[in-house]
């Protein structure tokens, strides 16, 4: 009989591939994918095509939950509408599938054709069967046997991915495929034509022998129906076969992955997603985008307490839940060195008591309420990450952001205008809110630590308020404090400068001389002008500051307190240490007072102080705050949270100061197990802590255990970051010094030769990536590799250039999801605490360092100069404070040559005049690790090159 064709409405570029798969639990995942494809059909007026296909040969049944019928394979004979499989369908009570028939044992398969028996013959291409002649997934590969088969030695000389053009255009997909929902553009391909012969011919295929025939196939297939669909939503079988390989590995470029609280469940979907991301990484062909979504199925009846225990784990009792484990999963397939799933698992979590729905009420209960189908309302939150190609470890208040920011933009462009006016003069009222949302947007991601990413939406966001309202207007000066704060923070401290002139002089304009906002920006320009060393300014601002606030609220107002700690760092940085120590003391007895002690600002004063006094030589009442600190920490956040770990850091600098090694090595054992345990074994701040501990065991003549752990991490950096990555010449730097202590000197002349190796190639990199690679300016992706460029909130084009594997696998979606998305966790305490006052006196010892660029050649330059003059004055204290808030800046790959030796020489000059050999012997293997520049960090935020 002739099939008509199928009718699908227009999609505008080609859709998206998606497998749902479960280690085990098949029902809920077949659920979860139902109830995936009914809300993505229902988009945009009910005019999305959703293609979904049962890959699952060996228990089918997601036909079940869709039991309208396909008109074109209609049989008009009454006697030919029964189910011939009835019991081929999700077992209402145990929720699993079973393939039994009426009169079969428990465990028995289908029977086989008997030989001689009459076999159903293949429907051919474009024809199909009456009845039960209903082709799906089999027929179509089976065909595709055939095919391949039929071009015999004539298609020898083709290539794989001709083969598969020829193969896939000669058979009509549409026979395969039946539409499901009238009322919707949604198809099914069902697992096969269920007669006597399925289940002989369902073990028969040989899904690894279609892939050896030609390797392009199945990636061609999923090409081939995502061209006419927009979303193509495979069911992948459980456990682990040839069939899960093709479904989740060659297929798709989103992998949803439900597991259940055992760990079998939790680590089977690990097996696969590592498999499949190693595969893609390790076969050029098939190095595409592939976003993975963990879906946590929970059990019905655990009460809040055992989910709380399942998600999270219980370090105490070494117990890990399922949160840690898949953001370790997710850091080590992307290459990520912190990411944070909170916002998405509050919301993900699909109950296990609505797996096991009947089949057939999925449409039924599309057109309910959300809350009364308990499996729709977890679908549609996954679908708020998975159907824009959103990573899962970003935070539900951004993706809001990002559609609110999206959804204006289109609104501009509808209006015909891009830049924010209907006609010259004219407002456009979709500006003002698409203003608004990049500021928000920006936030988010100032504090996640994605600062490039914030200073487009902050300079945006400026600008469209200034042709808007003007530079006067509250929103607009909010917008620019915002960018002013930022340059500030990434120590782009010129461009801050002038931002807080600029800000300062509106504030003035527009709200007045003492209005807060107008003393806020005086103090943020007084914070910038103390980091470019202009420090009679600086503490002329911050003296009228407190005067303006003790006039206006009193001396011990939360508002004069905080103008006071402003005005402690700076003489601090100055080196005026007795005067910046009455002020803070000052500062923490109001914070005591009027917050209380344990308040976030009254700790994060009490840690600026210990710090200060640390750097006096006042030990022991340094070691007083700083305990109070960590105890703290501890009880109100827990021992292994990001303030704690920051403050139990900040106590060993002082117990090494004091020269206790046993509590320093105490603090660093503690303080990696605690890592390892929250961010992974392998998470770059892990390996810090270990060398360091290594550093003090060697300290303490614990050679061979200090060897072990260097050579650990030796073995990580080179298997993560390559064999010439500057941490992993720097970490075979100092194994070789251990082993040259324990008197195995050819095996440390065999590591030194191998980093001088590795300093060279770097060194021919570096010289070769100065040519035309920059030529296309800043952002440029390589010729011919597509870029991934749009505006804050658009979605990227996905791109492989310049990326290394593992990012490149989540390169394409949603903006910003590769700059680490997670990393500020726990910065805000550090960013104060720390980087005010450790980044100008002990930098080697700060825990959150200014800006990871080299600051501007001048501003470099006049800090050599006043390192010259301190270091000619014989002012030995000041030059050691700042020679050592410059070794690190000076060796950065930024920093013009000139500079760079003019700089290291003062430096070890410093040392030497101190007398301090260990300084100057840990400052020159800085000086040989860094090489020159090892670190080549790609133009418009890309990852690291070499990494």
């Amino acid at each position: 009989m002739e099939i008509n064709r199928l009718m699908l409405p227009p999609i505008p570029r080609p859709g998206e591939v998606t497998t749902f798969y479960s280690f085990e639990n098949g029902a809920a995942r077949s659920v979860a994918l139902a109830h995936a494809a009914v809300a993505l059909a229902a988009g945009q007026n009910a005019t999305v095509p959703v293609l979904m296909i049962d890959w699952d040969t060996e228990a089918p049944g997601l036909h079940h939950y869709f039991p309208t019928r396909d008109e074109r394979f209609e049989d008009p004979r009454p006697e030919a509408r029964s189910d011939p499989w009835p019991d081929l369908r999700p077992d209402a009570h145990s929720g699993v599938h079973s393939d039994l028939r009426p009169g079969m044992r428990p465990g028995a398969r289908a029977p086989a054709t008997r030989p001689g028996e009459a076999r159903p013959g293949l429907a051919r291409p474009g024809e199909a069967r009456p009845g039960l002649a209903r082709p799906g997934l089999l027929e179509y590969f089976e065909a595709c046997r055939e095919q391949l088969q039929s071009l015999g030695r004539a298609g020898a000389d083709l290539d794989h991915e001709e083969r598969a053009r020829l193969v896939l255009e000669a058979i009509d997909w549409e026979a395969y495929v039946e539409r499901v929902d009238q009322s919707r553009s949604l198809y099914l391909m069902r697992a096969g034509r269920f007669d006597d012969s399925y289940g002989e011919r369902a073990d028969r295929m040989d899904w690894d022998g279609l892939f050896a025939a030609c390797p392009a196939l199945y990636r061609a297939f999923a090409a081939h129906l995502a061209r006419h669909f927009r979303h193509v939503l495979i069911d992948a079988r459980g456990g682990r076969s040839a069939a899960v390989s093709v479904c989740t590995t060659l297929l798709p470029g989103r992998l949803v992955g439900l597991f259940t609280p055992g760990g079998r469940s939790l680590d089977g979907l690990a097996g696969v997603v590592t498999r499949a991301v190693e595969y893609r990484c390790s076969h050029e062909d098939e190095q595409r985008p592939l976003l993975v979504y963990p879906l946590p199925c929970v059990p019905e009846g655990a009460d809040a307490e055992r989910r709380a225990l399942w998600r999270r784990g219980d370090p105490q009792r070494g117990m890990q839940g399922y949160q840690p484990a898949l953001e370790q999963l997710l850091r080590n397939c992307y290459g990520l060195s912190q990411l944070s799933l909170d916002s998405y698992l509050d919301e993900v979590p699909l109950l296990a008591s609505g797996a096991a729905g009947a089949p057939g009420d999925l449409l039924a209960a599309a057109g309910c309420d959300a809350d009364c189908h308990a499996p729709a309302r977890s679908v549609a939150a996954l679908l708020g990450w998975l159907e824009g190609g959103r990573f899962p470890w970003q935070s539900r208040a951004e993706l809001t952001l990002l559609d609110a920011i999206a959804a204006s933009r289109a609104a501009l462009a509808a209006g015909g205008q891009g830049a924010g006016l209907l006609a010259p003069g004219t407002p456009d009222p979709n500006a003002a809110p698409l203003a608004r949302d990049l500021l928000g947007l920006g936030e988010l991601q100032r504090a996640q630590g994605r600062l490039a990413e914030a200073q487009e939406c902050f300079e945006e966001s400026t600008a469209l308020r200034q042709r808007l309202f003007g530079d006067s207007h509250p929103d607009t000066r909010a917008s620019r404090s915002a960018l002013a704060a930022l340059l500030r923070e990434a120590g782009r401290l010129r461009d801050a400068r002038s931002q807080y002139e600029l800000l300062l002089e509106h504030c003035v304009a527009g709200a007045g001389e003492e209005h807060a906002e107008t003393l806020a920006a005086r103090s943020g320009l007084a914070a910038t002008l103390a980091q470019v060393e202009e420090f009679p300014r600086a503490l002329a601002l911050h003296e009228a500051m407190v005067e303006a606030c003790e006039r206006l609220y009193g001396p011990g107002h939360i508002a004069t307190l905080d103008a006071l700690a402003g005005q402690a760092r700076t003489l601090a940085r100055q080196g005026e240490y007795s005067r910046a120590r009455m002020v803070y003391e000052r500062v923490l007895e109001g914070r005591q007072r009027i917050l209380g002690t344990e308040h976030e600002d009254t700790l994060r004063c009490t840690q600026q102080l210990a710090t200060l006094l640390r750097d006096m030589g006042d030990l022991g009442n340094a070691r007083k705050l700083q305990e109070g600190v960590v105890r703290v920490r501890e009880r109100q956040s827990g021992p292994e949270a990001g303030a704690t770990l920051q403050a139990r850091e900040a106590l060993a600098e002082i117990f090494a100061a004091q020269g206790d090694l046993c509590a320093v090595r105490e603090m660093q054992q503690s303080l990696a197990t605690a890592r390892e345990r929250r961010l992974g074994s392998e998470h770059p701040d892990t390996l810090s802590i270990l060398l360091r501990l290594a550093s003090t065991l060697s300290e303490q003549g614990e050679l061979e255990e200090a060897r072990r752990l260097q050579q650990h991490v030796v073995n990580l950096h080179e298997r993560l970051r390559g064999m010439d990555d500057h941490e992993t010449l720097r970490s075979k730097q100092m194994l070789a010094r251990t082993l040259s202590s324990q008197g195995d000197s050819q095996a440390a002349r065999r590591l030194e030769a191998s980093v001088e190796e590795g300093s060279s190639r770097l060194l021919n990199i570096r010289a070769m990536s100065a040519g035309p690679h920059d030529a296309a300016g800043p952002g440029a992706a390589p010729a011919g590799l597509g870029t991934g460029a749009s505006g804050p909130g658009g979605a990227a084009t996905p791109r492989m250039g310049g990326l290394p594997a593992r990012a490149a696998l989540a390169h394409g979606a949603g903006r910003g999801g590769m700059r680490d998305a997670a990393s500020g966790a726990g910065r805000d305490g550090a960013r104060e605490s720390a980087s005010a006052y450790s980044g100008a006196h002990g930098g080697s010892h700060g825990l959150a360092h200014e800006a990871t660029q080299a600051p501007p050649h001048d501003l470099l330059d006049h800090k050599l100069s006043q390192l010259q003059k301190l270091v000619d004055g014989r002012r030995g204290r000041e030059a050691r404070a700042l020679a050592d808030s410059l070794r690190e800046t000076i060796l950065r790959p930024t920093v013009a040559q000139a500079l760079r030796r003019r700089g290291v020489a003062l430096i070890k000059q410093v040392y030497l005049e101190d007398g301090d050999k260990d300084a100057l012997l840990a400052f020159t293997e800085d000086e040989v690790a860094s090489l020159e520049g090892a670190l080549i960090e790609a133009a418009g935020g890309r990852s690291m090159a070499l990494r």
